[in-house]
Order: structure tokens, then sequence, then C-alpha cells
């Protein structure tokens, strides 16, 4: 097993970020994802990696500052949390959701909480994983948002997703919309250039909305603050690479077709 670290104030100009480690066309969005983790820090957020030149981490903080629609009072929130390629089976998930459970005891916290695909979605944890480690839902959307909770006490209060989340739209939608925020490196970009370009291509409106706060985050209408991508009023995708020329017809045309 390797070991891992914790990326703070003091070591996060030197350390990597797992993600777009050498992608030069993000490089702008790896250094707001890093100003984005110094302030989330302020407020107790938590990133522990791998001692390596890997894509194995994890992401948490209280609910209470996080970036998501829920309300889970006492909870730590769990964003990112990835484990890939060769380190896949090896146990290093276990290890560091235990270390995040761990700092959610010590500071008496009820649980912990994620917002996950009903379904496996990009850019999100593996669901079925970890309700086999013990989560279990206690909210779901019908766009195929779940809101998994870990409890350790009877007198916890399960989380919730904000009724923002549940709002319909009175408006008819005709073009694109998109949600994202600066949690991830590649949302910068791809949601400025790849996906402005492909919507002018194709001659579609759309309308961009960057959460710029938590607060902003908390009320959002989409589970998803990374980046969520609608059309025509209906929830699309949560993979960025959807912003790209050679992949948006593929994956708009599968998400519309189910939809119908």
């Amino acid at each position: 097993m390797g070991n891992f670290i914790v990326l703070d104030q003091t070591n996060l100009d030197q350390e990597h970020i797992c993600c777009a480690i050498s992608d030069k066309k993000c490089r702008e969005g790896y250094q707001l994802k890093k100003d984005w983790l110094r302030r989330e820090m302020k407020h107790g957020y938590v990133f522990r990696r791998i001692d390596a030149r890997a894509k194995v981490f994890i992401e948490y903080g209280p609910a209470e500052y996080g970036w998501a629609p829920i309300i889970a009072p006492n909870y730590l929130l769990i964003n990112c949390f990835w484990v890939a390629g060769q380190y896949k089976g090896k146990g290093y998930g276990k290890q560091l959701l235990q270390m995040a459970i761990d700092d959610a005891k010590k500071d008496h916290r009820q649980g912990l909480v994620t917002v996950v695909g009903t379904q496996k979605l990009h850019f999100m944890s593996d669901t079925n994983w970890l309700l086999k480690q013990g989560f279990t839902t206690v909210a779901q959307t019908h766009d195929g948002f779940s809101l998994l909770a870990l409890t350790w006490g009877d007198q916890a209060v399960l989380p919730t997703f904000h009724a923002s989340v549940y709002a319909t739209s009175q408006k008819e939608e005709t073009g694109l919309r998109v949600y994202y925020s600066n949690r991830c490196p590649f949302s910068e970009f791809h949601v400025q250039n790849s996906l402005i370009e492909t919507a002018r291509k194709r001659n579609i409106p759309l309308e961009i909305i960057k959460l710029e706060s938590s607060e902003q985050a908390q009320q959002a209408p989409c589970p998803a603050t990374i980046f969520s991508l609608y059309y025509k009023g209906k929830f699309i995708t949560t993979d960025i690479s959807v912003c790209m020329d050679s992949r948006f017809d593929k994956i708009v045309e599968k998400q519309m077709g189910k939809k119908r």
C-alpha cells in the first residue's frame, strides 16, 4: 500500500491535485481549482491523495459549507472520490473512505453524505461501491441523482436535497444551459471554449451559469455542481467531454432519445 498525504496551505502550491496534471489546455482551470481548494480549506476542507502521480484521492468537508444543494446538518460532504488505473481493486478506496469516517467521528459528525448518480454518472463517485460500504439512499431526483448517507447514530437526522433541486422551470427552453464551478480543473476551459464553439457551430443558444460561491451552489437546481448540461430543459449529462465537437451530438442524441 502507498502512503497518503493531505494537501494544505503549506504544500498546495508544490503538490499536484491528481486531475489535469499535464493538460496544457486546462492550465488556467488547474490553478483555479487550487485557488478554490485554498479558500475551502479555511472551512475545514480536506484533499487527501496517494503520494504518487496518480488519480487516487478523496475530497470532503463540512456539509454546511458544501458546494451542493443539500441540507445535511453536522455531516461531512464527500465531493470527488476517485481510484483509477492500476490502483483499482487494491483497497485504496476503502482506506480513503475509512480516513473520512475517522475524521467525521473525530469531529463529532453524524455521518458522511455524497451526491451520486442513481446509475453511475461521469465525474461522480461509484454508486454501487458506496452502497456496498454501508451507505444508504436517502433521496432521489427524477433526473437520476441520488443522495447517499452513511450514519452511525440512531438519532442522526438524514440529509435531503434542497427544494431548488425539485423546482420545475415555468419557461419553455429551447437551447443549452450549463451549470459549472471550479471544483474541477477541466470545467473552465471546456465550458468557456469547447462548449461555446460547439454550440456556435450548431446555432444552438447557450446559457452559461457559473457557480461562484457555496451559497449559489447550495441553491442550485442541479445536484452536480462540477458540471451539469441541460438541453431544452432536460438534464443531459455530467460528462464534460460533451463540450467537445466530436462528442456532443452522440451524447445529446442518446440522452434525448431516452427521455422521449
